[in-house]
């Protein structure tokens, strides 16, 4: 059985972001997977101190973390995964703070020893995984998608984890009510890319 990790970045409980998420979750579990559903607000993680000590050791594993925090374990289960849900909504033109933290103590997946003038990804060399990107926006889809950098930054997060996108779901108008649900061929895409990451 695949296993899938969704990193959900969403301040606000079933938004629309939230919904995006359990969407494709839901579509992966019918195909087989078993899918765990990380929620960012709820998980204990402190700021990226830049201290690089995790970046000096070379190899494909992760470095360690000098901050002993729910990130220790965040890590493990993205190791463990076969693939990854990673979703934000946009906030000031780019993914939300809880996002973006999380982003930074991704420096892990870095090997950059002093003296070295660029980070390495340790996972270049190995097959990627598969993730479907999920972001939104108050925008209009296409010009939310492209003059925000939030789809950006979450291919920047697969790619640092050793992923590759095989899907985005990209959701614009999503300030238009205080009480969302997702339209029917939103929901339609959401399932046909939980089905595309199993697979």
């Amino acid at each position: 059985m695949k296993r899938i990790v969704a990193i959900n970045g969403s301040y606000r409980d079933n938004g629309t972001t939230d919904q995006a998420v359990e969407a494709v979750a839901a579509a992966a579990r019918a195909t087989g997977a078993e899918v765990e559903i990380i929620l960012l607000r709820d998980t204990p993680i402190e700021f990226c101190l830049n201290c690089r000590e995790c970046t000096q050791l070379p190899g494909e594993a992760p470095g360690e973390c000098v901050q002993h925090d729910a990130m220790h374990e965040l890590v493990a289960k993205i190791e463990a995964a076969d693939g990854y849900i990673l979703a934000s909504p946009t906030n000031f033109g780019s993914v939300t703070a809880l996002f973006k933290r999380f982003m930074e103590r991704l420096m892990v997946y870095g090997y950059w020893p002093w003296g070295m003038h660029a980070p390495q990804f340790r996972k270049a060399a190995l097959p990627p995984k598969p993730a479907v990107l999920i972001g939104a926006s108050a925008a209009p889809g296409i010009m939310g998608r492209w003059l925000n950098a939030t789809t950006k930054q979450l291919k920047t997060t697969a790619q640092t984890i050793g992923a590759k996108p095989v899907g985005t779901l990209f959701i614009g108008l999503a300030a238009g009510a205080a009480h969302p649900s997702l339209s029917k061929g939103t929901l339609r895409k959401a399932q046909r890319l939980g089905e595309i990451l199993v697979k």
